[in-house]
Parts: C-alpha cells; sequence; structure tokens
C-alpha cells in the first residue's frame, strides 16, 4: 500500500476519535477551596455534628514529624469513620517538596496519623482533606514555619 493511500484514512479515523467523547481529554479537575485553620489543639467544626483537633506531636523541625488528627462528635466522643488526606508543600516553592496526598492512619487509640518529612526550613503549608461516606466533607490548611 503506497503511503499517499493512508492519508484519507488518516483523517477518517482522526474524524472518529475526536467525536468518540470517551476518548476525549478529560476535564480539567476542580479548583479545592482550603479553608485558613487556626492554630494546632484548637477545636475545628467539621460539618454538622463533628469538629476535630490536630496538631504535630512534637514540635516541627527539618527531618520526620508526625502530624495528628482527633475526630469528635459535637457530644465529645471520638469518631473514627472518617477518611483523612494530608500533604505538607512549601508554598513558596509549590510542587517542589511536596509529600503527596496520602491517607492518614488510623492508630490504635482511635488518633488519625501522618509522617510526612519536612527536608528544608521555611514556610510549610499542611493541606487536610476530610471525607465521610466517599464525599468531601471539609478541606483545611495549616501554615507553620521551621
Amino acid at each position: 500500500m503506497k503511503l499517499s493511500a493512508l492519508g484519507p484514512l488518516f483523517f477518517l479515523l482522526m474524524g472518529v476519535l475526536a467525536s468518540d467523547p470517551a476518548l476525549a481529554a478529560p476535564a480539567a479537575p476542580e479548583k479545592v477551596v482550603y479553608q485558613p485553620l487556626p492554630k494546632p489543639g484548637k477545636k475545628v467544626p467539621l460539618g454538622t455534628g463533628h469538629y476535630f483537633t490536630f496538631g504535630f506531636e512534637k514540635q516541627p523541625k527539618l527531618g520526620r514529624a508526625i502530624m495528628k488528627v482527633e475526630i469528635f462528635t459535637s457530644e465529645g466522643k471520638p469518631d473514627t469513620s472518617f477518611v483523612i488526606k494530608g500533604d505538607a508543600d512549601m508554598p513558596s516553592m509549590r510542587g517542589a517538596h511536596s509529600t503527596g496526598n496520602k491517607a492518614f492512619v488510623l492508630s490504635k487509640k482511635g488518633a488519625y496519623l501522618l509522617p510526612t518529612n519536612l527536608v528544608m526550613p521555611g514556610d510549610w503549608e499542611f493541606r487536610f482533606t476530610f471525607e465521610k461516606a466517599g464525599t468531601t466533607v471539609f478541606c483545611g490548611a495549616y501554615l507553620f514555619d521551621i
């Protein structure tokens, strides 16, 4: 078959592929808005009927730091029915030192824990995403400095 005979076939295939919505480029992801969080240890409302507290287990410094989150009902009873994801990054160098959005692990004591590596001194941001029954219920960001 001659190369010139492939020309019309190529354009025919391109027209079919371009018209198929399943093969179209994926839509741009929605822009997530992260609510600024107060200092660690404060109660933060989490939808209706819940709140959470958060903080590093020890003062963060270069190297490994463990973020801890505890969720409670409005009556103060622990609740472990959420999925929490977290990401630490430097806002001034977004993406250069990101730890990636990782799931917290639930400890035997009912606390959500996420070890993270802080690799450079400066301003950092820890982003939280809370999900319940597959639906995102809250996104928050905590700014800190090491």
